[in-house]
């Protein structure tokens, strides 16, 4: 595969990088340390076609590619994780809606998204005791006169007390099992909506996590977003897609990293001379990064073959999986090399550890991806 960028996957890349170390780094500890929501990073990003860097421009996305997308979530996650999270969402749900959505529904939501007047998008799959299981969720969707009512709960659910535009996933026929479930979409302040208390979390804190509460929320029959009874056809679809603005915010994270160590390693001196000449730590970030490396080819890989349209779900979990491991090995590799200032938040590599834990986690688990690669090798054949 060829990986050399064109004009305009540089041109968004150079964009995005210019705006985090401008707009983003500078603020992200403040941010981290008050939980305070990105809202007017979130608009710049807006103006910038970075809520839309693969949407047609129909709706008002930048229509610049899959790895155009990537490449940005990178460079904005290297400078502040928790604004890369509620891109990343925004951007999956205007997908998704592009993807599966009337001409109506394109018109109506996407453009709220990719303009920044939603604030934010949000994607309610995961349920507190439906987690890797959506098949187990309990939220139900029933007809009614004049076209649905939700009724249950939500968790986990990222920048779910900012977003204007929700796509939700319930049970229309909880008889039918995985085939019962349906996709809805529901604006921002429907009432029967509520968001629940901030979630306090380990890291992304300058990100919102809260479980969502419908009760007795009526929809219009247009709310339907897909077929019915297709509800997780369009889940695995958002998530295999998701998968690799995760993989590429682990690279953001461990390329901060292993700068960060890089820079430490060259000013710090023990001995009489820079840490940097102890082949101990040369063997360290020579590790870091070949695996961050490997990371990236995986990651490009994965966004180059959905970008022409080619089957990817494997691809997409090796990056994430591989990505989000190899990005936590270089953030703790950060925080053992700046050794007892890496354990403070005078330096930022304490962040970048608890930021990029979640990354093994969210988007499917990294048992998960082993789950669904080794799935893939079993049906289809390691060679192919």
């Amino acid at each position: 595969m060829d990986f050399r960028l064109t004009d305009d996957q540089q041109m968004v890349r150079d964009t995005a990088r210019e705006f985090a170390a401008r707009e983003l780094e500078p603020k992200a500890a403040a941010r981290d340390r008050s939980g305070e929501f990105p809202v007017r990073e979130l608009k710049a990003l807006a103006q910038l076609g970075l809520l839309g860097v693969n949407i047609p421009e129909a709706y008002g996305g930048a229509a610049a590619g899959v790895v155009a997308y990537s490449l940005a979530m990178t460079e904005i996650a290297r400078a502040d994780a928790s604004v890369s999270v509620a891109m990343a969402v925004t951007n999956m749900v205007g997908e998704v809606i592009v993807k599966f959505g009337t001409e109506e529904q394109k018109r109506a939501f996407v453009p709220r998204l990719t303009s920044g007047e939603a604030v934010a998008g949000a994607f309610a799959l995961s349920e507190p005791q439906a987690g890797s299981d959506p098949a187990a969720m309990s939220t139900t969707a029933r007809r009614t006169a004049g076209g649905w009512r939700l009724d249950g709960a939500k968790q986990w659910i990222t920048s779910g007390d900012r977003a204007g535009v929700f796509i939700v996933w319930a049970k229309t026929d909880p008889q039918a099992g995985a085939k019962g479930i349906s996709t809805f979409i529901v604006p921002g302040g429907t009432p029967g909506l509520s968001a629940g208390k901030h979630e306090e979390k380990l890291g992304l804190r300058g990100s919102s996590t809260v479980p969502l509460l419908f009760d007795g929320c009526e929809l219009p029959e247009s709310a339907l977003l897909g077929k019915l009874g297709g509800g997780l056809s369009v889940a695995l679809t958002a998530l295999d897609g998701g998968r690799i603005g995760i993989a590429s915010q682990a690279l953001g994270l461990g390329a901060a990293a292993l700068a960060h160590s890089v820079s430490y390693a060259k000013q710090r001196h023990q001995f009489g001379r820079p840490i940097a000449d102890n082949q101990a730590i040369q063997f360290r970030l020579a590790d870091v990064a070949t695996e961050l490396e490997a990371a990236r080819l995986l990651t490009m890989r994965a966004a180059l073959l959905k970008e022409r349209d080619k089957p990817f779900s494997r691809e997409a979990s090796m990056a994430k999986l591989y990505a989000s491991e190899a990005a936590w090995r270089a953030c703790d590799a950060a925080v053992q090399i700046h050794g007892g200032y890496g354990y403070t938040r005078e330096y930022p590599v304490e962040r970048f550890l608890r930021d990029v834990r979640v990354t093994r986690i969210y988007e499917g688990t990294s048992e998960v991806q082993r789950i669904v690669i080794g799935r893939s090798l079993s049906q289809a054949g390691a060679g192919k």
